[in-house]
């Protein structure tokens, strides 16, 4: 009787946090929203600054340092000088402080902004889904009009997020 409370409780509560972000959750042709947010230098950042000027990879992830996080990022690193000749912009999101962003980013050296969403409200903006008690990992593609061009959507591998938006890319210079 336990344990098939604890699975109720448990299956509430994970339905009442997809519905919440399923119900705002961003699909192609919606306009980003705004926001600023701290990077992993301790410098402010936002969105606007961005619009307009390159097309923007905004990737959410779980955790700093976890391994599937971890590859994902490496992923986006390896890909860098890709996603620059594209006129691509990479931001990676997530909680985490920013000083654990800036331990990340120097231990793996990733290229790339990191910005620290207390409170997963940028991640919410976005509609972003949680799998189980992570966040979930979800990656935009936004053009330079401000508008989601592209979405990838795998929780179990990382590295994937990276090579589907430079497939994007490529495809769209078609």
């Amino acid at each position: 009787m336990k344990k098939l409370l604890s699975y109720l409780v448990l299956c509430t509560f994970f339905l009442f946090q997809s519905c919440d972000a399923q119900s705002s959750h961003l699909k192609v042709g919606d306009k980003v929203p705004s926001f600023s947010l701290i990077d992993q230098n301790g410098k402010p950042f936002s969105i606007n600054d961005y619009i307009g000027k390159k097309i923007l990879i905004i990737y959410f992830y779980p955790k700093d340092e976890s391994g599937t996080c971890t590859k994902e990022a490496c992923a986006f690193r390896d890909s860098y000088t890709d996603f620059s000749k594209a006129g691509a912009m990479v931001i990676g999101i997530n909680y985490a402080s920013v000083e654990s962003h800036k331990r990340f980013a120097a231990h793996h050296d990733l290229p790339f902004v990191l910005l620290s969403d207390p409170g997963n409200k940028v991640l919410k903006m976005f509609g972003v889904k949680n799998m189980l008690v992570l966040t979930g990992r979800e990656t935009f593609m936004v053009g330079l009009d401000g508008k989601i061009l592209y979405t990838y959507n795998s929780f179990t591998d990382g590295p994937a997020h990276a090579q589907e938006m430079l497939d994007y890319i490529n495809e769209m210079k078609k």
